[in-house]
């Protein structure tokens, strides 16, 4: 499996196989129209609890990803759903948060990769 991910924002690029928005919310400002045929999987997304306690603080990282793979480890049909949406293939995960290094979709990238 290859697995990127991209910022919601930027424009679809080629080859990046198929795409899936993992945010809990909607991204402001972007059309429904302009995802239609995106599978959003607001299921493996972070808990509004722990989005509110992680606020993008890169010092929280590391405790925001022990604690969002605790979350995901609860929700294995979830999980199970968004393997199926990606499939075997190439596959980008969509995410709307400004710090691209501190999000959801890297740390779901390396939990999908590692388990």
């Amino acid at each position: 499996m290859e697995l990127g991910i991209r910022r919601v924002y930027e424009p679809a690029a080629e080859g990046e196989g198929r795409r899936v928005l993992v945010d809990g919310l909607w991204p402001r400002g972007v059309p429904k129209t302009a995802l239609a045929g995106v599978p959003w999987l607001k299921a493996v997304a972070p808990s509004a609890a722990l989005r509110r306690w992680f606020g993008h603080d890169p010092a929280k990282w590391d405790g925001f990803r022990r604690r969002y793979f605790a979350e995901l480890d609860a929700k294995p049909a979830a999980v199970a759903e968004l393997r199926a949406a990606i499939g075997r293939g190439r596959a980008t995960l969509l995410f709307g948060a400004r710090d691209a290094a501190h999000n959801n979709a890297v740390a779901l990238r390396e939990y999908l990769l590692r388990r």
